[in-house]
């Protein structure tokens, strides 16, 4: 029980190394608080803080972290888009679709290959428009990827 309170602690008041350790120990934990500051650091000043926050989140596997990971989703950094994606993929809700198939438009080559590869896994046919027009786009491995969720979708 103290080393919860100290985990959240530091997550909130500590040094960037300990707000990023915290945040990967409170992905472990099954204390409902960890998943409220775990929410509450995905807005964390420190970009390394907010994608440790987001992997935590994804490593808890609950389906209400889906909600403060969505508001994350706008993040400037794409480090941080990218880690909120990798969460999505792992709570695996099929209610998040809708969020990251705009992400199939990201600026950021990495980002249209995770939002792919995940609506691929999350099997919403939501999907299949938007994912069709990436036959266009100028990188081999976010077409290959678009091509690979389709043929997923398609079983």
């Amino acid at each position: 029980m103290a080393e919860i309170i100290t985990l959240l602690s530091d997550l909130q008041n500590g040094s960037i190394a300990k707000r990023k350790a915290s945040a990967k120990a409170l992905g472990s934990s099954g204390d409902d608080r960890a998943l409220t500051a775990l929410a509450a650091a995905l807005d964390d000043p420190h970009p390394e803080v907010r994608t440790e926050a987001a992997l935590a989140l994804g490593r808890r596997g609950d389906a209400a972290a889906v909600p403060p990971l969505a508001r994350a989703l706008q993040d400037d950094e794409p480090a941080v888009r990218a880690a909120i994606l990798e969460a999505l993929g792992r709570i695996r809700d099929p209610g998040s679709a809708p969020l990251v198939i705009p992400l199939l438009r990201d600026p950021e080559r990495e980002i249209r290959i995770g939002a792919a590869m995940i609506l691929g896994k999350l099997g919403n046919r939501q999907a299949v428009a938007t994912l069709t027009a990436l036959k266009d786009d100028p990188f081999s491995e976010v077409r290959e990827a678009a091509e690979d969720a389709l043929r997923r979708l398609r079983r």
